[in-house]
Parts: structure tokens; sequence; C-alpha cells
């Protein structure tokens, strides 16, 4: 093969990986790179603002598509940048293949301007970490990491880039990746074990995570779930595992506190855990959360997750979909007639409990102390204008229970909630979906401080005509520190008082409307439940970019 400039070669091997967007933005020692992306026939580069706006998009647009998405930060200050979204990521599996480059190696020795080692840096946030040395080896390493970042648990990889070595000839062939198949089937005789355990639970619960939706799993889950009559659970969970309305689905765990988690599962006999570890809490329990003497069965794809914090009964190391559509049709052979009608009896209380919520709650799931809300306004009129049919990109935190009684999420791929605990990923998340699905209604809700971490995410929005919207939920200061607090207090047994004023944001107030049309975004403030449902009106009609700053 006739031998090219590698910068050049390089985008023709990420073209081969179906990597033609690319998220970022530029510096000085990436520049003869981005020269040659910006001459390149079907590939498009993204301009961010902020390398931690770049990594939120690709972040985004990697979960709207299945992944994979192209990410270029600038040297180890861009990539400083970038590293707490990529803890995001990698802790919500995202695979993104990640580029910096360096001035040179030739330069290695000089310690000079902006010299770091960027592969220490980006180890702890990526499943794998290089640099490129050799101009001989720049596509077949740009190839593993490809493999790397989509073999299940995915996760983003980083990959620096010299320079002087993407300036040297390159003659490397240009072939897709690899990625291998994990379709992984477990044995007759594990599968049989497994429903033996789970067959005699009296109080089963199923614990469930994202390896389900990666799995596709949904339907599967929910069958295994019916004929154990078990609560669901959504554990390190941030898509759709299963509908919002199924009655079994009793939503998610404690993401904070180990006790509340604990809670959940205090009373099982049977636990399956299913595409998750557990627990994700930030102050989890030291101790198992079990009962002694409740049957665990652990379902990954991922054999590091299982039992990697609490003994189980026994663990299958394969894929959800495949591992649970057997073990329902074992279940569906084993079960005696009485452990079916016990099962269907949950399964039907649980029904008549979801029924007879609805009405208690009025119109659109919300109580009476909270319909009348400028927030609730809103998304009712939101329900109703939409149908429903949209993808919500979810950082309301504090907010969120609100959001999700008008928007449940329902269908795979509609609903996308932040991960990993780092703040910003609202905004530049909906850019990344809506560049993704063009075709869909595409909001993002999150807090006003969180909101401020990644705001430029607007203008790239303007910039290249991504029509997404976007809703600020606005108390004023970091309400979830105020719950948290509060909780750490009670822990203590230390007398409530003020909270620190570092959890404050009221001072000065935050023009975000104004913030959004300097940054070339519509936008408006809401202030009264009559102002709601004409804002909604105003934000999926305006052609481009819009938010709605929304007085909580």
């Amino acid at each position: 093969m006739e031998a090219t400039p590698g910068r050049e070669r390089l985008i023709e091997q990420f073209k081969a990986d179906g990597l033609t967007v690319m998220f970022g933005n530029p510096g000085t020692v990436e520049q003869g790179f981005l020269d040659a992306a910006d001459a390149a026939a079907d590939f498009r580069y993204v301009l961010a603002l902020q390398e931690t706006v770049a990594a939120g998009i690709a972040d985004g647009y990697a979960r709207a598509t299945g992944g994979p998405a192209l990410l270029q930060l600038h040297s180890g200050v861009g990539l400083g940048n970038g590293i707490g979204m990529l803890y995001q990521s990698l802790r919500g599996h995202t695979p993104l293949v990640v580029i910096a480059g360096d001035a040179g190696v030739r330069y290695d020795a000089m310690d000079a301007q902006m010299a770091a080692d960027l592969v220490a840096m980006a180890r702890p946030v990526t499943k794998y970490a290089t640099r490129v040395t050799d101009p001989r080896s720049v596509l077949r390493t740009v190839r593993r990491a490809v493999k790397i970042a989509m073999t299940p648990p995915r996760g983003p990889v980083f990959v620096a880039l010299p320079m002087d070595v993407l300036d040297e000839p390159n003659a490397e062939p240009v072939l897709p990746a690899t990625v291998p198949l994990t379709d992984v089937e477990p044995s007759p005789a594990s599968v049989g074990r497994a429903a033996q355990l789970l067959a005699a639970a009296e109080r089963p619960v199923v614990l469930i995570g994202d390896g389900v939706a990666l799995s596709g799993a949904q339907a599967e889950l929910a069958a295994v779930a019916e004929l154990l009559g078990a609560d669901v659970y959504e554990v390190d969970s941030s898509e759709v595992n299963i509908a919002a309305s199924h009655p079994l689905r009793r939503g998610q765990s404690g993401h904070m506190f180990g006790p509340h988690s604990k809670e959940l599962v205090a009373g099982a006999d049977g636990v399956l855990i299913v595409g998750t570890y557990v627990f994700p809490e930030v102050f989890p329990e030291l101790e198992s959360p079990f009962r002694p003497g409740a049957k665990v069965v652990h379902i990954d794809l991922d054999a590091y997750e299982i039992a990697k914090n609490h003994p189980v009964d026994l663990g299958l190391a394969a894929d959800p979909k495949r591992a649970l559509r057997a073990l329902a049709g074992v279940l569906e052979r084993l079960l005696t007639p009485q452990r079916r009608a016990a099962a269907a009896a949950r399964l039907d209380a649980r029904t008549r409990e979801r029924a007879l919520a609805g009405r208690d709650a009025g119109p659109g799931g919300a109580g009476e102390a909270e319909d009348g809300t400028p927030m609730a306004v809103f998304l009712r009129t939101l329900a109703e204008r939409t149908g429903g049919d949209l993808i919500v990109f979810d950082e309301a935190l504090t907010t969120s229970p609100l959001v999700t009684r008008y928007l449940p999420p329902e269908r795979p791929g509609d609903y996308h909630l932040t991960r990993g605990g780092s703040l910003g990923v609202g905004f530049p998340g909906a850019v990344g979906a809506k560049l993704a699905r063009p075709d869909r209604t595409v909001v993002g809700f999150a807090g006003d401080g969180g909101s401020m971490y990644t705001y430029q995410a607007l203008w790239t929005a303007a910039r290249h005509g991504i029509d997404a919207k976007f809703v600020v939920c606005n108390n004023r200061k970091y309400r979830l520190l105020d719950d948290n607090i509060a909780q750490y207090w009670r822990e203590r047994d230390i007398p409530a008082h003020g909270f620190p004023g570092s959890f404050d944001l009221s001072r000065p107030e935050i023009d975000f409307a104004g913030l959004a049309r300097a940054l070339g975004a519509g936008g408006m403030r809401v202030e009264k439940p009559d102002e709601a449902a004409a804002a909604v009106g105003r934000m999926l009609e305006h052609p481009g970019p819009f938010l709605v700053d929304i007085q909580i």
C-alpha cells in the first residue's frame, strides 16, 4: 500500500470503523491532524469551547447511537479538563475512543511546555490507555482501542498520538476493527441450578443495571420477574432496563447511602442480580446487605462485577438476554402450581397498587402539592404536546422524580440518566443525543448548578445547527447537597442548622435565559404556573436550540 502521512491515514482508519464525527477542542500539537480532518471528505468535526463539553457531547452521542464515539482532547491540559467527564463515561460504560496529541517523541527529553505523562493521566478513567511511538503501529493501535472500547464491559479508551509520529509516512492497511461477539449462553446445568435457587423464593427481588439494556434483554428480564413475582429495583441503571409502567418496577435503589439499598433487599430470600454490581452508593454498607440464608444469583457479561463486593451463591458470566431467556424456560417447567399462584398473586397486588397510586395522584401522576407548580405544569404540557414521544437526557437530580412522573422512561433509547457522579452531562449529553437522532425531539434537563459546568454546550448546538432543547431546574442551590448533609446530621445526631453558604447559588442571580441568548440559542424564564404552558410551545416551535429556565 502506498504510504501517506499518518495523520491522513488515521482519518481513513476512523472512517473504516464508522467514526465519521469527531468531538473536540483544537490545540497546537494536534494542528496537522486537524488540518487533515478539515480536508477529509465525509468526516465532521464538532467544535466545543471546552474539553469537558466535548466529552459530554461525545458521551451523549455514543449513548444514543450505541457507540463508539470519537473524542479529541488537547494534550495534557485538555485531557485534564476532560477527566471528570471521562469518569462519568467509565462508570457508565460509554464506548469512547479518546485521542490527544503531544509535541512529539523527539521532544520527550526536553520536559518542555505542556509536557505531561498523558497515559498516566488517562489510565484511572479509561479501560485502556497507551501512546503510539512507532509510525508503523498507529492504525493497529487504534483498532485495538476500538475493540477494547466496544467489548463488554464497554468503556472509554485513550490513545496519545505525538505529532511527529503522525507526520511520518504510513503504509499500514486500513481495516475495520474486529469486535468479538459476546452473546455467551450459560450451560443448561448452570441455568438449571440458578432456577432451583430462585424458584423456592417466597420474597424474591431482582436487581438490575445497564447490562440489561446493552444486551437488549428488557423483555426477557420482565418475563423472569413475572414468573417469580419479584419486585425489580434498578441499581447501576441509567438507561431503560424495564418499562417505568411495569407493575413490578419499584424504582431506583439508593445511590448515596447504603442503608437505603439494604432496606430494599433485607427481607428477600431469593435475589437475582442482572447487569449491575451491588451496590454503587457513595457510602455503601460494608457488610452484606442480604439476609442470612438468602439465595443470590448474579448474571453479567462482566465477570469482574460478579460477587465483587458481596458473596453470591451462583455467578454466571453470560449475556443477560440469552441467560434470562434460558432461565425463563427452566422456570416455566420447574415452578410448581403453588409457586406460580403465589407469583401471580404478587404481580396482581403490585398491579392494583400501581393503579390505586395513579388514581390518588391524579392526572400525570403528580400529587396535589406539586401539580400546580411551574415545573409540573411545564412537564404535564410537554407530555401532552409530544405524546411522550421524545428523548430525555436527565440530570435534573432532585427534580428527576417529577420529570419521570410526567415523562416516564418506557422505551429503550428514550431516556438517559446521569451517571458516575460528575456534574455537567445533562446539556452536552442532549446535544450529542440530538446529533445522533436528528429525527427525534430531545430535551436535556439539568439543575442550575450542574448546568453551569457545561453551559457552553448551547454554543456548540447553535454553531452546528443542533436543534436540542434545554431546561434548567432552578432552585438557586446545590439542593442535593442540602439533602445529603441533612442525612449526615441525622446519622451523627447533629442538630439541624443552616446549610453551608457554599451550597447557595442565589448571589448573584444567574440569568440563564440571557446566557442562552448570548451563546446563540433562544431562551426564556418561567416564574409562574400560567407561564409554563406557553413556554413549552415556544421551546418546541423555536427553530434551533432553546432553553427554558424554570424557577422552583
